[in-house]
């Protein structure tokens, strides 16, 4: 009498397929941006209109990174959005492996008081960080990372939506700034700095 082959669970359920499918896409989606994405976003990537299964299929996704224990992982961040990043005990090794950085030391201050203040005048931003700043603004304009917006006689300047997701901070400004203060410490962001350029 011939044995019969039992099929695996795997390869016999077309959900459990279709789920490992949706995973690896979230994995890609992730992997290929960069930066944080919303449920909106990762919902299109699946096909699906249903947030609360793509919220759970990233939690899923995100536990098996952490139970790999790899130099990646997959952090859920406020605003229901999630990103792939590598592990921060990892960067000081292959930090230096990484393309040159988006912006340099002067308008990376410029940014971060910027966010930490904002809504802000120019003139203020100007008076606290230097005549430089005019420079500055321009790149962090060019890059989608602020907005200046004319009010009255002078320039209101905030961050942009691109802004948060590139360096993965909540859409909620309040919760950004406490996101912000967190790095910061207990510092404040560096005023003056006309050598940096």
């Amino acid at each position: 009498m011939k044995e019969v082959e039992q099929a695996s669970p795997e390869a016999t359920s077309p959900e459990i397929n279709r789920q490992k499918q949706r995973l690896a896409l979230i994995e890609a989606a992730l992997y290929v941006a960069g930066r944080p994405l919303d449920l909106k976003t990762l919902a299109s990537v699946v096909k699906t209109r249903s947030k609360n299964l793509v919220q759970q299929l990233a939690r899923t996704l995100k536990q098996e990174y952490d139970n790999r224990n790899t130099s990646l992982e997959i952090l859920e961040l406020m605003d229901e959005r999630f990103v792939m990043q590598l592990r921060p005990e990892y960067s000081p090794r292959v930090q230096r492996l990484a393309m040159r950085p988006l912006l340099t030391v002067g308008p990376l201050k410029t940014l971060s008081y910027i966010a930490y203040r904002q809504p802000v005048p120019q003139k203020q931003v100007l008076n606290v960080r230097g005549h430089h700043v005019y420079s500055h603004l321009k790149q962090l304009e060019d890059f989608g990372l602020i907005t200046r917006e004319p009010v009255g006689r002078t320039k209101v300047i905030r961050t942009t939506q691109f802004f948060a997701d590139y360096f993965g901070l909540s859409h909620d400004l309040r919760a950004m700034k406490r996101q912000l203060k967190k790095v910061f410490g207990s510092a404040e962001p560096e005023s003056k700095g006309k050598e940096e350029k």
